[in-house]
């Protein structure tokens, strides 16, 4: 009797540490889940306070002396045209002349042969103002110079923001607020408490325009063609529980 007694608790003892070792075993392969990881996101509108217009004009002659009167002339017609706009000055930039001289083929019999035509003379001109709205109009009446004469060759304005560095900051903030609300509401579902921030890696901050559906950028997207933009940024962060 007492045989069979100890074999029976010899059997139950052995069962037991079986099943401690799986046990051990499982945990070793499972380890608990110790962190929450969640992303903030933050966004904000905005209205661009910089613009830049941008332009380029043109002349052609035969000799260099001969285009270089012609583009002084329109290099004069250009910053008069701006300055009536009532644009300072010290807002208006335009470059030095460039000169290029022009080829053309002739057929000579069974040659092609490259015969000199003439000079191509460039000057850029930029714009660069806080007074948005009134050069976002002005690019779009510049018709006016080439209607006067002036080969122009107008490009669409550039927006920008010069106080995107407040406004980085402040998202930073806000992504991190959004992050932290999302992980104490996960630890609050699954019964649990949350602990300290482990880790925060910042995403990629990004400019579109508003209200479009301009693909974000890996590298960030920076949209300098609208003058109503979107920034956005997110925070990926790790917490303890």
């Amino acid at each position: 009797m007492k045989s069979r007694i100890w074999a029976t608790v010899a059997v139950a003892i052995a069962i037991i540490a079986a099943a401690a070792l799986l046990s051990n075993a499982w945990t070793a392969s499972h380890p608990r889940v110790s962190k929450i990881t969640v992303t903030g996101l933050a966004q904000q509108d905005f209205v661009s306070d910089l613009i830049v217009w941008r332009a380029s004009f043109s002349r052609t002659a035969q000799t260099v002396s001969a285009a270089y009167a012609q583009i002084k002339a329109d290099a004069e017609r250009v910053r008069s045209y701006l300055l009536s706009k009532g644009l300072p000055a010290e807002s208006i930039v335009i470059s030095s002349v460039a000169i290029n001289p022009m080829y053309r083929y002739v057929q000579n019999g069974e040659r092609t042969e490259q015969v000199f035509d003439g000079y191509s003379l460039f000057q850029n001109v930029q714009v660069e103002s806080k007074d948005v709205d009134k050069v976002e109009a002005l690019s779009r009446e510049i018709s006016e110079l080439i209607d006067a004469g002036v080969v122009l060759n107008s490009q669409p304005p550039e927006y920008f923001y010069t106080k995107l560095a407040e406004l980085k900051l402040d998202l930073l903030a806000k992504a991190s607020k959004d992050g932290q609300d999302r992980a104490e509401k996960i630890a609050e579902n699954a019964s649990g408490k949350l602990g300290k921030l482990l880790r925060a890696d910042m995403g990629i901050f990004q400019i579109t325009a508003q209200n479009s559906s301009e693909d974000y950028s890996w590298g960030g997207a920076f949209n300098t063609s609208s003058k109503r933009k979107t920034a956005s940024i997110t925070v990926k962060m790790d917490f303890d529980i």
